[in-house]
């Protein structure tokens, strides 16, 4: 059988095979190349730190500042807060019956007033008239009075003749005792009415101002009637309360002749209002609040809208932070609060050798900055470490750092001495 030329496999090139051949040298060449590199390279990087002469480390010592503890007298302020409120305020009521004729500019919310200015006037024309009337029965009680007198007083001048009989006179006396009834009613009715015509202008009972007003012109009132709030401004109040924890620590006035205590008011809307407003305590509740178990003092502030112009206006309903002047401790320490750990424990430092100790306190009183504690452990000189130590074991020596404030103060005195 003939095969045909298509039917038959070609040879293979040579230059073809060569390409192949080269080709897969450098696939295994370059990896090989690339990691006997790093290799090299590792190698040298041991042998010259194997040379080089690696510094011993240095022992880490633990640092901090510290306060030499000074016995002395330290001032409680116990700290409260509560809202301002007037200490009068009533609603305005009509005493007569009829209509509003007008209404005065300093009866409007928030206006000022002064006692005796007139707030409410009422229609007065039926008052004016009963007035007139009871005036002029007045007069005629009056005269039948006179008459009486005069008709007793002569009887009784001639029945001593025997001129009249006794009945007579016994009769004119019965007469000047029912006209002098009679004058009496007359005049107390005349009074009634003045009373009522006057009535019919609504005054302010004090000086204050006006939290609302709730009518208006031609508007028909009566007895009872409520036109509006009004609130003295002479005195403010404000309820702080005092919790049982804290009672001990501050004399409440609870009897009459108790004298006062001082407080010092502040803003608690804006804490940068530097401002301060002090009152005084002269009462409080005589029971303890069921639910918070706490005491509520009463403070008086003397001229709250400043109207002496002597310092800033305190508003009706604005709330304050209050800080009552308690008891003055005696022989006692004042810790900073940031010397104080957990579990009410404190970091001793021993002057001579500047060894660490731990020691728990029992503090008397705390508030915002110092914690205050009478202790023998803490004599005059001792030092506290007041920095934050994270893991400072009984007997770590300490290096003790300078405070900054203090570099300040000495930095201040130096440019002070300078000038």
């Amino acid at each position: 059988m003939k095969t045909g030329l298509h039917d038959q496999a070609a040879p293979a090139s040579p230059n073809r095979t060569k390409a192949s051949s080269w080709d897969l040298w450098l696939r295994y060449l370059i990896p090989a190349s690339i990691l006997l590199l790093a290799v090299c390279v590792f190698w040298a990087l041991m042998q010259q730190g194997k040379d080089a002469d690696t510094p011993p480390p240095k022992k880490q010592v633990l640092r901090t500042q510290i306060l030499e503890v000074q016995s002395g007298d330290y001032q409680v302020w116990v700290p409260s807060q509560g809202v301002i409120t007037p200490h009068t305020e009533i609603p305005l009521q009509a005493e007569v019956n009829g209509s509003i004729e007008s209404l005065e500019d300093v009866f409007e919310s928030g206006a000022s007033f002064k006692k005796g200015d007139l707030l409410v006037s009422m229609v007065r024309h039926d008052y004016q008239n009963a007035v007139d009337l009871t005036k002029a029965r007045l007069l005629m009680m009056e005269a039948s009075l006179e008459l009486a007198a005069a008709n007793h007083e002569r009887n009784q001048k001639v029945v001593a003749d025997s001129l009249i009989p006794q009945a007579e006179v016994d009769l004119s006396l019965a007469n000047l005792r029912q006209a002098e009834a009679a004058f009496k009613i007359a005049q107390s009715e005349y009074k009634q009415s003045m009373k009522d015509l006057e009535r019919t202008h609504i005054r302010a009972p004090f000086d204050g101002r006006v939290r609302d007003r709730l009518v208006g012109v031609g508007q028909q009132i009566g007895p009872g009637t409520t036109l509006g709030r009004i609130y003295a401004t002479d005195v403010a109040e404000v309820r702080l309360p005092i919790s049982t924890r804290e009672l001990p620590f501050v004399d409440l006035p609870e009897r009459e002749n108790d004298p006062p205590v001082k407080v010092i008011l502040r803003d608690a809307l804006d804490p940068d209002n530097p401002h301060r407003w002090e009152a005084v305590i002269m009462r409080c509740d005589g029971m303890l609040n069921e639910d918070s178990l706490e005491v509520h003092a009463i403070a008086s502030i003397e001229d709250p809208f400043g109207q002496a112009g002597l310092r800033q206006t305190l508003r009706m309903g604005q709330p304050v932070s209050a800080a009552i002047m308690g008891k003055r401790l005696t022989n006692v320490v004042a810790l900073p609060r940031k010397a104080i750990r957990e579990l009410d424990q404190i970091y001793l430092v021993d002057p001579m050798t500047h060894m660490l100790s731990k020691h728990r306190i029992s503090p008397i009183w705390r508030d915002e900055v110092s914690v205050i504690v009478r202790d023998p452990m803490l004599p005059d000189g001792q030092w506290v470490a007041t920095t934050h130590l994270v893991y400072a074991p009984d007997g770590t020596k300490v290096e003790v750092i300078p405070d900054l404030s203090d570099d300040q103060e000495k930095s201040k005195e130096t440019l002070a001495s300078d000038k």
